[in-house]
């Protein structure tokens, strides 16, 4: 059972054997996205929407060279921190991406995916053959190219660097401090250049259970120092990692307390007047009905080994040959819409999550694989992986394993800011392809025989193929293969003959859930008849290798081209054009005034940044709005809709196109642009003030407030209020709006008298971040309406403006390029060094990388021994 000479280290050809597994899996995700070769690109939805809501920024640094900080674009106003951002100083990311946008789109970011995972395979041992394997099913993970579909780019290269940050991790606590910490700090510092901080959350969560377990571990065998210098060396080197996004960190960490995701000060008053969910409440986070609205059901968790064992994707997967389709030509449906319906809109998913583009599936062969693996594999990183999955499978079971998912969102610092937990699928993946990936090199280094494996390979196929093949044969007695809105979904397109629809629906989802788990059992058997043959020296390392390679990749490869494949791809053009204006946008952008707003009634206003693209919109869609905005949209806006809109500065209302009385049966005209009369203008003068308690109160009193000529006050603001009564008059009083930029804005005032002006514009962090100052000198401004600020002005003719100039973004901006010089100053010594080092070795000297193991035996005895790579 040698090794073929693809995995022989030699001085010269040492690098030889990893270039070209890197070359084929960059060669791999370039066939996946072969369209790219011609031009094209995927359409990302959420590409499109955080591209539309950071136009105004982007039109604005185009124009003038820099970025504003604050963008009017979406929800009123909001900071740039999570839209379009500057970091000059992020200069290992700029240089790393540099390199990566040369390579294909697309395919490059799921090449990454596959890099990562490689040299985390190489660290723990794998020959360069399984090193590939492991790191082409973790990234033609389904979950993950699901998620790239979508537009999930951050989360892919989240995923990425996450594994090199593994590997970092265990040099480091196996001695390689150096080598350890270069490759912690490069990656970590890429990891959060990716900014998906809940991928990295759970990525530490379980970088902490591998900690413990080769902690203890270490403590057991006596090499306590090596932990100790391991786990210093790893908080120095994050803490230099953390450092080169510390801008980043540190306006994050500062803005999330004022979004969504932080704590909110009202009660359950107002959140909660019936009392009828009070356990949806969170200790300063999300919702936790939000937060957990996307949970994995535990049958569902069945994906991981049958794609299709809840239906697939929400919409579409079905054939011509399908009992669905045959109903709808059978009522009269024409038959090429009914093959439309079938292909792209049947409702054949029938799981717990509101909808999803495709399923977990981690790979029958895999997942075979890996379960082989947690027989054969020994020491603390078959703890660590086990572990690993089980965390992040619980993890995404959310609601639906609500007592551990519960206590740990509402004890761990920081679980409570996220949302969707499913997501906690795609490491799994990675774990999963490590296990399998370890199991078999571990059989290949130990030379174990048929006999010795006879017992792990018998019980895998029972867990694996005998679990899908009993699936196959019985599983429609044990599910209804029914969805809760079914009759629903079904009755707006078929109406009274809904149920009929849905019992043809029914036998298609159970003829896709069988299909499946005869396939997954076909490819199991091969995967085991392939280390059976291997085993029994049938075939040898040379042919063994590729062909359980290749039936990984075709397996994982084949199901995601059922959600993403060359369909999805559109020309750049066509993709560089986000949104078309309407005849409505086109009559407003007309328009020349300053700092006014548009309210789209056409759609569900805060779920789309399309209004953004075009204007500066009353809505949005980005999951870190704040907190004060989004309360005031769900619990007084409905009741005082008109006047929300007017003190927000919503000049134009695009409502749709009303229907032809005289001809009904026309379809109607385009949405339609209507000015407001009654708006308010960017500033105004008010006459009353009235002062309230709390922000229950002040929610209260939003209810019903006319803002013309009335502010709605917290009485913390009084000492900026000074001695200004609460009946003033304005008369005479005038103010506007002379020039705009989302960061700086200013105004001219002819004030009468001692007046409250309120402006609108969306009050953060004032005196701190936002500053007010009247002709040049400052001067502190307050919170008025619930979330506008207002500004006490003396009387005469003044200019004010309102500056956003927040401190920590100067503060970052220092530490990210102390901490980037010495990552690189880093990284080029431990290159240098390591070079230097290589060259003094004797050439067939291979550095063992793998943990103590032993062979399995029924008695295992003697001193564990540490295999040799090949």
């Amino acid at each position: 059972m040698n090794q073929p000479p693809f995995s022989q280290p030699h001085r010269r050809t040492s690098l030889l054997p990893h270039l070209i597994a890197v070359l084929g899996l960059l060669v791999l995700a370039i066939i996946y996205f072969s369209p790219v070769m011609s031009g094209k690109t995927l359409s990302m939805h959420d590409v499109q929407e955080a591209s539309a809501s950071a136009r105004e920024i982007r039109e604005i640094a185009k124009e003038t060279g820099i970025k504003p900080l604050w963008t009017d674009a979406v929800f009123s106003g909001m900071p740039g921190y999570m839209i379009d951002f500057n970091y000059p100083y992020i200069l290992v990311y700029k240089g790393v991406m540099a390199v990566v946008n040369v390579l294909p789109n697309t395919a490059s970011i799921v090449f990454m995916v596959m890099l990562s995972m490689y040299i985390l395979l190489i660290v723990l041992g794998c020959n360069a053959w399984l090193s590939a394997l492991g790191a082409a099913a973790y990234g033609l993970g389904t979950f993950g190219i699901v998620s790239l579909e979508a537009g999930h780019v951050s989360k892919l290269f989240a995923m990425a660097y996450g594994a090199g940050m593994y590997a970092g991790i265990i040099l480091a606590l196996r001695g390689r401090y150096w080598v350890g910490a270069a490759l912690m700090g490069f990656f970590m510092c890429m990891e959060l250049g990716a900014n998906h901080i809940q991928i990295t959350y759970y990525l530490f969560m379980a970088a902490a259970l591998y900690v413990v377990i080769e902690g203890i571990a270490l403590i057991r065998s006596g090499k306590t120092r090596q932990l100790l210098l391991g786990l210093a060396t790893l908080a120095v080197v994050s803490a230099v990692a953390a450092g080169s996004f510390g801008k980043r960190l540190l306006v994050l960490n500062q803005y999330t307390k004022e979004t969504i995701r932080g704590k909110s000060e009202l009660t359950a008053k107002t959140t909660n007047p019936d009392g009828k969910s009070p356990s949806s409440e969170s200790k300063g986070g999300l919702d936790k009905d939000y937060a957990f609205t996307y949970s994995y059901g535990k049958a569902e968790t069945l994906t991981l080994l049958i794609p299709n064992a809840f239906g697939g994707a929400s919409g579409g997967g079905l054939t011509t040959g399908s009992e669905f389709y045959k109903a709808m030509t059978n009522r009269g449906v024409d038959p090429a819409a009914a093959k439309q319906m079938a292909e792209l809109g049947a409702p054949t998913y029938w799981g717990d999550q509101p909808m999803v583009g495709g399923p977990a599936y981690a790979g029958a062969a895999l997942l075979f694989l890996f379960v082989l693996g947690m027989f054969v594999i020994r020491g603390s990183i078959k703890w660590w992986l086990l572990s690993a999955t089980a965390l992040m499978i619980m993890l995404a079971w959310g609601k639906n394993l609500l007592f551990f998912n519960e206590f740990l969102f509402d004890n761990l610092p920081y679980l409570n800011k996220f949302r969707a937990m499913t997501m906690a699928f795609c490491l799994a993946q990675l774990f999963i392809a490590a296990g399998a990936a370890l199991g078999i090199q571990r059989i290949v280094s130990q030379k174990l025989t048929l006999a010795e494996l006879k017992q792990p390979l018998l019980i895998s196929l029972g867990l694996t193929a005998g679990l899908a093949a009993v699936l196959a044969l019985v599983g429609g007695s044990f599910f209804s293969f029914q969805a809760p809105n079914d009759i629903p979904i079904l009755s707006r397109y078929f109406g009274e003959a809904a149920r009929e629809f849905q019992t043809a629906l029914i036998s298609d989802r159970q003829s896709l859930f069988r299909a499946d788990a005869i396939r997954s059992v076909i490819l199991i058997l091969l995967t085991a008849a392939a280390v059976w043959l291997f085993l029994t020296n049938k075939v040898k390392a040379t042919l063994f290798y590729p062909l359980i390679l290749a039936i990984v990749v075709f397996d994982l490869f084949a199901v995601d081209k059922r959600f993403l494949n060359n369909e999805d791809f559109v020309s750049k053009t066509q993709a560089s054009v986000l949104f078309e204006p309407t005849s409505a946008d086109q009559q407003i952008l007309q328009d020349k005034s300053l700092g006014y707003r548009v309210f789209d009634q056409t759609g569900s206003f805060m779920e789309t940044n399309r209004t953004s693209y075009f204007h500066r919109s009353i809505g949005g869609y980005n999951t870190t709005r704040l907190r004060r905005y989004n309360e005031l949209i769900n619990f007084a806006f409905q009741n005082n809709t008109l006047h929300i809109l007017n003190m927000l500065n919503a000049k134009y209302v695009i409502q749709n196109g009303q229907p032809n009385p005289n001809d009904p049966q026309q379809t109607p005209a385009g949405p339609i642009a209507l000015p407001n009369p009654e708006v308010m203008g960017a500033a105004w003068f008010v006459g009353t003030v009235q002062q309230v308690n709390n922000a229950d109160e002040e929610m209260a009193a939003m209810k019903t407030l006319n803002p013309r000529d009335s502010a709605v006050v917290d009485k913390r603001f009084a000492a900026q209020l000074g001695n200004l009564p609460a009946t003033l008059d304005h008369t005479g009083s005038t103010i506007q709006l002379t020039s705009y930029r989302p960061d700086k804005l200013l105004y001219e005032v002819n004030a009468a008298r001692d007046g409250l002006a309120v402006f609108s514009e969306i009050y953060y962090r004032g005196e701190s971040d936002w500053q007010a100052f009247i002709d040049g000198k400052p001067a502190p401004h307050l919170r008025a309406n619930y979330v506008l600020r207002a500004l006490r002005i003396p009387a005469g003719k003044h200019t004010v403006e309102f500056r956003f100039d927040p401190p920590l973004a100067h503060t970052g901006d220092t530490i990210d390029l102390i901490c980037n010089v010495l990552l690189i100053a880093l990284i080029g010594f431990v290159i240098f060094h390591e070079g230097r080092s290589r060259n003094r070795q004797p050439v067939n000297e291979p550095e063992p990388v793998l943990p103590p193991v032993a062979p399995i035996e029924p008695t295992p005895v003697g001193k564990p021994t540490k295999a040799k790579t090949r």
